[in-house]
């Protein structure tokens, strides 16, 4: 007798449990619960010592690791035996056509499911300030009038994208372009786990499109980079000596008003060991702007101290890439087809228009999970149009 609409005879329901348990097995070794044990091992033998609490700090340190570790390795044990009992359940459905007990199976594996997803998020965004808020710079590429219209779609992009998560966005700083659009913006997003979302987007931008601006509507290449640097407040210690920053003081450019381009108001620090140069123009008072460099300042400073750490642990160091030809991470193609092409993910999106109206998720995800060491992970993309981005 065919059993119609049957769950335990649904391709769906009966490819579940077998399939489950290797990606589970899988997953234990993306979340390392054997080295989360070898590791508690190592804090309890620590714990145990006599001198233990000689170091206040440290010793409450250690403990918070232990609890964080132990809580992950029980979780991951919890979610496992979930499984497990979903798989016994599924094979009693099947034995007794039983639907209630199907169901029941079908429930837990999607709320196990839905665990899981929230453990690999953690797992993703793992980095010390994946929490915090973030700073976004983007600046126009060689191109003029092009590509600083292209750098304000991409600030409408972002801008847009924070409104779809709720964030908080500022515009910290604004160069506008000479005839259109923006030389350079810097935005300062609030909200949690901002800075770990977008340290994915970090690299250079190319549309491709017929130039309004060209008169014979001929097809134009732009490029412009994103950089993504954490918004650290003074609790993260970071020692700046005055001594080695030069402050300039200057009218500030732009439309402006009555007040905003008649005073010295803009404010442009350089730190010189470095070279790094930060601005700030959008406050009428030199003092706000001052604090708002200080601020840009500060989050440049920790990511050159990052990766200096990062080099000598052998890290990776990701170096920033010529605004030119062959070094961009995302292309966006108006004309001769529409079409969003990822280049390291191989995410590609037919959608031109919803991505720069902020849908841009599916690719932050998927390049996060790269990151953790999951490329498997990556979503398929949900466009069938299979062109290559070759312009």
């Amino acid at each position: 007798m065919a059993s119609f609409g049957l769950p335990w005879k649904s391709d769906r329901f009966a490819s579940a449990p077998s399939s489950f348990l290797p990606v589970w097995r899988f997953s234990g070794g993306i979340f390392d619960i054997a080295g989360k044990k070898s590791r508690i091992g190592e804090l309890e033998v620590e714990a145990s010592q006599p001198e233990f609490w000689l170091a206040n700090d440290k010793a409450q340190a250690t403990l918070r690791e232990q609890a964080k570790l132990k809580s992950a390795v029980d979780a991951f044990e919890s979610h496992l035996k979930a499984v497990e009992d979903a798989r016994v359940l599924c094979d009693l459905a099947d034995e007794a056509k039983d639907e209630p007990t199907a169901l029941e199976a079908a429930n837990v594996l999607t709320a196990t499911e839905e665990a899981v997803g929230k453990m690999e998020f953690a797992r993703m965004l793992s980095g010390p300030y994946d929490q915090n808020g973030a700073l976004l710079s983007i600046n126009a590429g060689a191109g003029g009038t092009e590509s600083q219209d292209w750098a304000e779609m991409l600030q409408r992009m972002y801008m847009r994208w924070c409104v779809r998560r709720g964030y908080k966005c500022e515009i910290l700083d604004l160069q506008p372009g000479d005839e259109a659009g923006v030389k350079s913006v810097t935005l300062g997003i609030t909200g949690e786990w901002a800075y770990g979302y977008l340290r994915a987007e970090n690299g250079v931008h190319r549309l491709v499109r017929i130039s309004p601006f060209d008169s014979q509507a001929r097809r134009h290449t732009s490029f412009a980079s994103v950089f993504i640097y954490p918004d650290i407040d003074e609790t993260i210690k970071l020692d700046i000596d005055e001594k080695e920053l030069r402050i300039d003081v200057m009218r500030s450019g732009g439309a402006g008003g009555q007040h905003v381009n008649k005073t010295e108001s803009a404010v442009r620090i350089t730190h010189l060991p470095t070279g790094i140069a930060v601005h700030s123009q959008q406050e009428r008072s030199q003092h706000k702007n001052r604090a708002i460099a200080m601020r840009i300042l500060r989050s440049k400073l920790l990511e050159v101290e990052e990766k200096k750490q990062a080099e000598k642990m052998g890290g990776l160091h990701a170096q920033k890439k010529a605004i030119e030809w062959g070094s961009q991470i995302r292309s966006y193609v108006l004309a001769p087809y529409r079409l969003v092409s990822d280049h390291r993910t191989g995410i590609k999106v037919g959608n031109v228009d919803s991505v720069l109206d902020g849908d841009l998720d599916q690719f932050m995800v998927a390049m996060l999970l790269i990151l953790a060491g999951d490329p498997s992970a990556i979503p398929q993309s949900n466009d069938a149009e299979s062109q290559e981005d070759d312009l």
